[in-house]
């Protein structure tokens, strides 16, 4: 990735990278008065500008760290969004599986099952 120096834009390339089609294209105005316009500004510039941009793990390795914490957070929005994003990075879903079947005995069986939920959600697989 070429070096930039705004990273809130570095942040909404990589975003459009990793979930196509999600952000409209164009430059990103997400502020429209309402409480809370500010969280995405926060993501794209403290999540995908500062750390998905960053050298020594690649794309694919990210999800797989991603989807581990996610798990043991019981972060059921986020872990939707980068069940998709982490098969966009190249992992198969027999992977994601193995993510969810480690997370149990690290994070409990009850956050590794409402995970493998979610999974077969966005997945659409029963």
């Amino acid at each position: 990735m070429t070096p930039k120096t705004d990273v809130r834009e570095q942040g909404i390339e990589v975003f459009r990278e990793l979930l196509p089609g999600v952000l409209p294209d164009g430059p990103l105005d997400v502020r429209d008065g309402s409480f809370g316009d500010e969280i995405l500004e926060i993501a794209m510039d403290n999540v995908f500008g500062s750390l998905w941009t960053r050298d020594g793990l690649s794309r694919r390795d990210r999800s797989l760290v991603t989807l581990g914490i996610l798990i043991a957070l019981r972060a059921t929005d986020e872990l939707k969004i980068h069940f998709q994003i982490a098969r966009n990075n190249g992992l198969t879903e027999d992977e994601i599986a193995e993510v969810v079947y480690h997370s149990t005995g690290y994070a409990g069986f009850p956050a590794g099952n409402t995970a493998c939920r979610l999974a077969r959600e966005v997945f659409d697989v029963s």
